[in-house]
């Protein structure tokens, strides 16, 4: 076992060389890496964001050893290397910790552990289906997001101080959209012919309203930082919702890494702002309807574990002939899967049923008889 001066140095170490990362953030290429993990990862810590860039750039999803076996039914595949992150240690106070804090909770984060966690490339096991695939391909339809657009600029009208209003692209002298502290207003392209480009701009110049507006800390940034920023966040909203972001620019962040405080504050807003849209966005998406079929999985799979051995046998042949329609219908390779387990489930638990119910048939019925094995063979011939 490590000594504690052995697990303090390797502590360190770890911080050190998240920080080593971090400040190669200098070109744009590197920095959209670094964003796609804020766009995976916008629940968790900035610390543990950069923990988990920092040791495995692509990583998707990840869970402890326990949580992969008991929530999703996969393993660790044998000798890989967990990623570490910050989880805290509670400790429950007593009545003289509460007075030494001045605090009325019963608990108080005390420290942190460094526990491992593994990608979901490091397991094997059942297929996991997120959200966001539903979302991504619902989006294709350009219909869709423009319908998004439609709401994220209403949402923002009825339950903001942000205004949003549209001009035709003439009258924006060369821009797409921009954003008015003054007024606290923000004016999109109208006739914008590319609909996911005019999504962008409405998130681009939302971060413009959260970071740079006049009473924001941060307002008086100088103007490229402020356009990285909200292109950051952009970059990181649409991510989120599956559109694809190969060819976005991120502007000059080259100058970042000059500071370690400047690009870890610029970091900590982008995140801050990122979390705020990829929740307005998930609650808009889900209003849209366009996570519909994954609440029709998360149906057919919670009957699957909890109602399958009592749903009647109409409510069974209903679920079956729809999963054999959902599974003709999708082109997701993971939802194919997925849904061809549960329709084995299915299945299986009619054909269980079909041959309990000859069973308890013949029980009743001792009169009716199989044929003799040499009458079988009669007829055979």
């Amino acid at each position: 076992m490590p000594s504690k001066a052995e697990t303090e140095k390797w502590k360190r170490q770890l911080v050190e060389n998240a920080e080593k990362e971090i400040l190669k953030l200098t070109d744009s290429e590197k920095f959209k890496s670094y964003l796609d993990t804020v766009a995976k990862f916008h629940r968790y810590s900035q610390r543990n964001i950069d923990f988990i860039y920092s040791q495995n750039p692509t990583a998707s999803q990840v869970a402890g050893f326990k949580k992969w076996r008991n929530d999703f039914k996969r393993s660790v595949n044998k000798g890989e290397k967990g990623i570490r992150i910050a989880a805290p240690i509670i400790k429950k106070l007593t009545p003289e910790d509460q007075k030494r804090l001045d605090t009325t909770e019963e608990k108080a984060i005390v420290g942190y552990r460094y526990i491992p966690v593994f990608d979901i490339s490091q397991t094997s096991g059942e297929p996991v289906l997120s959200v966001k695939d539903f979302v991504k391909e619902n989006l294709v339809d350009h219909k869709n997001v423009t319908n998004l657009y439609n709401e994220f600029k209403n949402y923002l009208n009825n339950n903001t101080d942000i205004k949003v209003s549209e001009k035709n692209l003439s009258e924006l002298a060369g821009a797409r959209g921009y954003f008015q502290p003054s007024t606290n207003e923000i004016v999109i392209g109208r006739d914008e012919p590319d609909n996911a480009l005019k999504l962008k701009t409405l998130y681009h110049e939302y971060a413009h309203s959260q970071l740079h507006g006049l009473t924001s800390e941060f307002k008086d940034r100088p103007r490229e930082y402020q356009e990285t920023q909200a292109e950051a966040v952009a970059y990181v909203a649409m991510k989120n919702i599956g559109v694809d972001t190969s060819n976005y620019s991120l502007g000059y962040v080259a100058t970042w890494a000059e500071d370690k405080d400047l690009i870890h504050n610029a970091l900590s807003e982008i995140q801050k702002v990122s979390n705020k849209v990829i929740d307005l966005s998930d609650t808009l998406t889900e209003k849209l309807g366009l996570q519909q079929k994954q609440q029709q999985v998360n149906q057919v799979t919670n009957t699957k574990e909890k109602d399958i051995k009592k749903a009647p046998v109409a409510e069974l042949n209903k679920t079956y002939l729809k999963l054999q329609n959902d599974l003709q219908q999708t082109t997701n390779q993971a939802q194919k899967n997925q849904l061809k387990n549960q329709l084995n489930d299915v299945h299986q638990e009619i054909s269980n049923r079909t041959q309990k119910q000859l069973k308890d048939f013949a029980k009743q019925n001792p009169e009716v008889k199989q044929p003799e094995k040499k009458e079988a063979q009669q007829i055979r011939r």
